[in-house]
């Protein structure tokens, strides 16, 4: 029988030299090399943007967790008119600014307030017995995540700031599409799918972090593009604009299209309309109503759903004549304008698809959070692999 040698020689070249590797592609090159570098420079705030971005995902379950028994009340015959709610706001801190009252249709709920205190500048949330306008608790926990969202959005760095993040979202928008290029096996084999969407947890470090980077990064993919396309869109109102055009939607909120303001009529109370638009829709959880610019409008919007933060899910617009307490027609293009700015802020929040969406934009979060971290590991030690084989060939030839 032959000797069959176990380590098999290279094939050799014609001339006798062994066979070089085929080169990359100048589109290759180019692809790897714009996932790299740009990636690297903005990696610390790509980092701190993602980070600080997943911590407001779940901001609306916490709050309600923080607000505790004040969250509930004895219902106690009439829900009293909101002059008087507000009076009694105003009795025990003159320097809470309101901005919003959400309704609920559970009469055994507390009344919600948010408010800024023009003196802390904090956001807070104020707990009101809507039957005997007792305040119940004055919650400053929300002033956390706003002061998370504005370093998310801008850095608390103002216009400078907003343009920083914004550069780096679209580098890690970028950085998305030249990844899935890289990540695409050449050919699909078993092997390369198995590398491709599976982590090898036994493997040495290095395997799991490049596998956490590849195989993870592929999997929050389309969260990504979607959280980073809706913050740019956010960022540029004008963006905004044109999607709203898009869909058929006017450039302006239903308070400045409908309703005029008449300084010598008497305005009927918002709880009272607030109690009818949330009997007449039962299935919907709450109604929430903009304060800051009542005096600028002659009708009520109640934006009905399940009030969030920054959004509304099943969001059903009612709006009254404040007035004469009818139901008013809304222009379509006012509802779709409002219908898409709040879907923006759902797929951009993490409210999409109730408790699904908000893990699985979570999740995206944290993975988006790891990316340049984990490809800095892998960059940092193919650097080092290198710099130990030019060492090596150096020993050689000398």
């Amino acid at each position: 029988m032959a000797y069959q040698p176990k380590n098999i020689p290279k094939a050799a070249s014609p001339q006798g030299s062994p066979i070089k590797k085929r080169e990359k592609s100048c589109f290759s090159r180019f692809n790897a090399w714009l996932h790299l570098w740009p990636s690297i420079i903005s990696g610390v705030i790509i980092v701190f943007v993602c980070f600080t971005g997943t911590l407001i995902v779940y901001c609306d379950e916490i709050l309600e967790w923080s607000a505790g028994d004040a969250r509930y009340v004895a219902e106690n015959g009439k829900m009293l008119p909101a002059d008087e709610l507000i009076a009694a706001i105003k009795k025990v801190d003159s320097h809470l600014q309101l901005s919003e009252f959400v309704y609920f249709n559970d009469p055994h709920r507390s009344l919600r307030v948010r408010a800024f205190h023009d003196q802390t500048d904090q956001l807070t949330f104020v707990y009101v017995n809507p039957y005997t306008a007792d305040v119940l608790k004055i919650d400053p926990s929300a002033h956390f995540f706003y002061v998370s969202a504005h370093l998310h959005a801008a850095l608390l760095g103002g216009p400078a700031g907003g343009w920083i993040v914004l550069i780096s979202t679209l580098i890690f928008f970028v950085s998305c599409v030249t990844g899935l290029v890289l990540w695409w096996p050449k050919r699909w084999t078993k092997k390369t799918i198995q590398d491709s969407f599976t982590v090898k947890w036994k493997a040495r470090f290095k395997r799991v972090n490049y596998d956490l980077h590849n195989v993870y990064g592929f999997y929050s993919l389309l969260l990504c593009f979607i959280l980073s396309l809706t913050g740019i869109v956010l960022f540029f109102h004008s963006l905004g604009d044109m999607i709203n055009t898009a869909f058929g939607g006017g450039h302006e909120h239903i308070e400045e299209v409908v309703g005029k303001v008449k300084s010598d009529a008497v305005s009927v109370d918002i709880s009272q309309l607030a109690q009818q638009a949330l009997r007449e829709h039962p299935e919907q959880e709450s109604a929430s109503i903009w304060l800051y610019n009542l005096e600028e409008t002659g009708v009520y919007v109640f934006r009905l759903g399940v009030n969030g933060l920054k959004s509304t899910e099943h969001l059903q617009l009612v709006v009254y004549d404040r007035y004469t307490r009818q139901s008013q027609i809304v222009p379509q293009a006012q509802v779709i304008h409002e219908q898409v700015e709040n879907t923006i802020w759902q797929l951009h929040m993490g409210q999409w698809w109730g408790q699904f969406g908000k893990l699985s934009t979570f999740l995206a979060g944290l993975v988006a959070t790891s990316l340049p971290i984990t490809g800095f590991l892998i960059w940092w030690g193919r650097r080092k692999k290198s710099k130990k084989k030019k060492t090596k060939l150096t020993i050689v030839k000398t």
